[in-house]
């Protein structure tokens, strides 16, 4: 298998549950489940169906003769009627009955709504873990100062956990919206070559009322509650950008947290995991680089972008179908799935092994600090007696002073000497340094990390806690 093209998808970056989900066994297993539903239905409505056509149809649902199916499409240059021939060698009781009434839409269709719904599961499986993982390295760290940045640049503080309750919070938004359309997902049902299900009009006579029962029963069959009430040949290739724009939804959010794990393992105050004998460079043995918060971003890409293929398809299908959806939708719709269902496990990992120096983190927040805390001391100075006007416009100066020291000379911040130094201010050194508790500045960030985590994780946690647990190994 070394001489032709190998998908990094399934050879390095998804799980085999996902590869499964969208591997041929799944498909075909499926058109034979659908196959027998639709023959269930047309029997329970009437049509000259027995009992033991159905039975045999059953008793070889799983057992796909795929050799059979492979020579017949050589000859008649069809999928689905190559498996109802292989099917019907299989079943020659039922060989006339299946896929009576419906086209290639009804299993093709079905099966990529089924198919999306099982992989909508197992992304919303792994995407609650991660959630729940945040949850606890933001708990843990709720209380831990740390500089924040705007634009990148020093900022006021924060902690350390409450800066990863943005990252879960955009997951929660993502989780909201594929519960949404998760919840929404209806199947195509048998309504015909063009939707009108004028096949089923001539098999039960005309009857309308009969008629309305075989979409509601194909879909209870299915596990269902309904299919789309109007349709051409085939959905609306808009249910597609629907669930493709969920994985986008995702992989953005993946991304803003990998960047800024990236960002702080450059300042050396988070690390992702690293194995005792990983290779962080060929040629740079000391390095330890953040490999998997870059797969991360890079799969994430690839999701986002990748999302542009079903709208564009969606936007541009003639009338009742057109077929130049198949090519690109056979391959968008999976590697989709198998990207982010890479991606999560990748979140996974690195959150649950996500390393925190707090003396790093505090020794670059000390160093900031007493700039943020200027506005304290003229406060304190002022009820010392000074006059607040004056204050402020002399710390602007020493401040201006101090930042020359630091990035101009190279020295330590000496702001609060340079204060203490000034007869204005009227504080000793010692009382200025007893204002540089980072404690003190991180505003109502512990209290919102809990409040947080209480009211918004906890109930999502509490509702889906009998599929927490998980732990994701990582191919490479």
């Amino acid at each position: 298998m070394n001489d032709r093209y190998q998908s990094p998808l399934s050879e390095r970056y998804a799980s085999r549950e996902m590869q499964y989900i969208f591997s041929p066994d799944m498909k075909f297993r499926t058109w034979r489940k659908l196959w027998i539903a639709l023959a269930e239905t047309e029997k329970e409505l009437g049509l000259n169906i027995t009992d033991e056509q159905i039975e045999e149809l059953r008793s070889h649902a799983d057992d796909i003769n795929y050799e059979v199916a492979r020579e017949r499409e050589k000859v008649v240059r069809h999928d689905v009627m190559s498996h109802v021939y292989a099917y019907g060698v299989q079943c020659p009781k039922a060989k006339g009955i299946i896929h009576l009434g419906a086209t290639s839409c009804y299993v093709g269709d079905n099966t990529d709504i089924i198919v999306m719904s099982e992989a909508l599961k197992l992304v919303r499986k792994k995407l609650v873990n991660v959630i729940a993982e945040l949850a606890k390295f933001a708990d843990t760290y709720k209380n831990q100062p740390t500089l924040a940045f705007t634009h990148f640049q020093p900022a006021q503080p924060t902690t350390v956990g409450k800066r990863a309750t943005l990252w879960l919070q955009e997951f929660l938004m993502d989780l909201e919206d594929l519960n949404y359309v998760l919840g929404s997902l209806k199947m195509l049902g048998s309504k015909g070559t063009t939707g009108t299900q004028a096949s089923f009009l001539e098999l039960f006579d005309g009857d309308q009322e009969t008629i309305d029962k075989i979409d509601p029963m194909i879909a209870e069959k299915m596990g269902f509650e309904a299919c789309y009430p109007v349709s051409g040949q085939t959905y609306s290739r808009k249910v597609d950008t629907r669930v493709l724009n969920i994985l986008a939804g995702i992989a953005a959010s993946a991304h803003k947290m990998s960047n800024d794990i990236r960002l702080l393992q450059h300042l050396k105050e988070v690390e992702e995991p690293f194995e005792k004998t990983q290779i962080g460079s060929s040629a740079m043995a000391y390095k330890r680089n953040p490999m998997r918060s870059e797969r991360i971003a890079s799969l994430s890409r690839y999701v986002i972008c990748d999302a542009l293929n079903p709208a564009i398809t969606s936007a541009t299908q003639w009338f009742e179908r057109t077929l130049d959806d198949s090519a690109n939708k056979r391959l968008s719709v999976p590697e989709g799935f198998l990207a982010i269902d890479g991606i999560l496990d990748l979140c996974l990992n690195v959150v649950d092994g996500l390393v925190v120096y707090p003396k790093v983190i505090e020794k670059r927040l000390m160093s900031e600090l007493p700039f943020m805390a200027t506005e304290n001391i003229m406060m304190d100075a002022v009820k010392a007696g000074g006059d607040r006007q004056e204050l402020h416009e002399r710390i602007r100066e020493l401040s201006m002073e101090a930042g020359k020291n630091v990035k101009v000379e190279g020295k330590e911040n000496n702001l609060l000497e340079l204060i203490a130094a000034d007869p204005a201010f009227n504080l000793t050194l010692e009382e200025l340094q007893k204002t540089m508790d980072p404690s003190k500045y991180v505003g109502r960030a512990p209290r919102q990390v809990e409040v947080f985590l209480k009211n918004n994780v906890s109930p999502v946690l509490e509702a889906n806690k009998d599929i927490l647990g998980m732990k994701a190994e990582i191919n490479v």
